[in-house]
């Protein structure tokens, strides 16, 4: 399977998550990343990351490098399929390419698509379609033994995802069995399983969560569980809250952006609360979940995320440095920025991990 990544006008950090995501985690080769006003450029050079990623300027110019895969790199607001795309999207699906969608919106949704992949006989997999048949959470005990680790969040899009399978390699190194779980379209591509959450319905999202847990834990002793949004997010806090209670995590890494003041999408009508303030109200909140007699589930590790600090290079380093000793100050938490940092960081939330489980 060779995978090309449609972000087209939208190639840079603060809008191509998923491709960004993708680009340093896929286990499959990414041949080209789509982008006509960015083409001739090396993905590195847009976004950190990809380096030897060329970036092409059309869909058959990503065929031509073995592209078996088009797989939609952004995330528009709404979760629709950008009017840009669908004439790439029609062009791809016309030449019997296989189409993967992380949009809320369905591909066949829109009838030329539809007609389009009729014509070229090609196939779409809707990353975020969720399963039928789910079932209520709180009925499945997960395996004896098996330590559930949850990736919660200060705000959406701080790295949760990332902090996850960071972690999930740095367990691996010292000998753990570790899985991960994703339960985002992003995760998904990156893992080829999962269930989206912030598309199940409501009442399902915690038997959706307990599902993938109870599942992962049959094959690890280490369940790593990528979060969503935030509990404080007015928009996302009802997939974090329902997330929350279907893991049944017994530890959770907090994460945070350094320089994340408000809440993402509100500015300053959202003012972010304290570090210390999260820990809490994701403990008190992990509480209502636990069965009496069980130990607490705690915040034992903050994964930092420093991306954003722009300082002359030979500078980063030191602050970066700096702000996780702060965050770690403040919290009293062992802290780390896992991509910064590299191996180094993640192997210390993992030491965080095996001291903070409780006995």
């Amino acid at each position: 399977m060779k995978v090309a990544i449609l972000a087209e006008d939208q190639f840079a950090p603060a809008t191509a998550k998923t491709a960004i995501g993708v680009l340093r985690y896929a286990p499959y080769e990414i041949v080209a990343v789509i982008d006509s006003t960015r083409a001739g450029k090396d993905a590195a050079d847009c976004v950190g990351v990809g380096k030897g990623v060329p970036v092409v300027a059309s869909v058959d110019d990503a065929i031509a490098r073995g592209a078996t895969v088009i797989l939609i790199g952004t995330a528009a607001a709404g979760g629709r399929i950008p009017d840009g795309y669908r004439a790439a999207l029609a062009r791809t699906l016309e030449r019997g390419v296989q189409v993967w969608n992380g949009l809320h919106e369905r591909v066949f949704a829109d009838p030329e698509l539809a007609a389009a992949a009729k014509r070229g006989g090609a196939k779409v997999r809707e990353l975020r379609e969720p399963p039928p048949d789910l079932p209520i959470g709180g009925h499945r005990a997960r395996r004896e033994g098996a330590r559930v680790v949850l990736t919660v969040g200060s705000d959406a899009a701080v790295g949760k995802m990332t902090a996850s399978l960071e972690i999930v390699a740095a367990l691996r190194r010292i000998g753990e069995r570790a899985e991960f779980v994703a339960t985002g379209q992003t995760g998904i591509a990156i893992a080829g399983q999962g269930i989206a959450v912030d598309a199940v319905v409501a009442d399902f999202i915690a038997g959706a969560a307990e599902l993938m847990v109870c599942d992962a834990a049959e094959r690890a002793d280490w369940v790593v569980v990528e979060g969503q949004g935030s509990l404080t997010h007015p928009g996302f806090s009802g997939v974090t809250l329902g997330l929350l209670h279907g893991t049944a995590p017994d530890v959770m890494v907090l994460c945070h952006e350094w320089m994340r003041h408000s809440v993402k999408g509100y500015d300053d009508r959202q003012p972010l609360r304290a570090l210390p303030e999260y820990i809490r109200i994701y403990e008190d909140a992990a509480a209502w979940r636990r069965p009496p007699g069980f130990p607490p589930a705690r915040v034992v590790a903050v994964a930092g995320n420093t991306g954003s600090l722009n300082v002359p290079s030979g500078n980063a380093h030191e602050m970066a440095q700096k702000i996780i000793a702060s965050i770690a100050s403040v919290t009293g938490l062992p802290t780390a920025d896992p991509i910064r940092e590299g191996a180094a960081g993640a192997d210390r939330i993992a030491g965080a991990l095996r001291d903070g489980v409780p006995a």
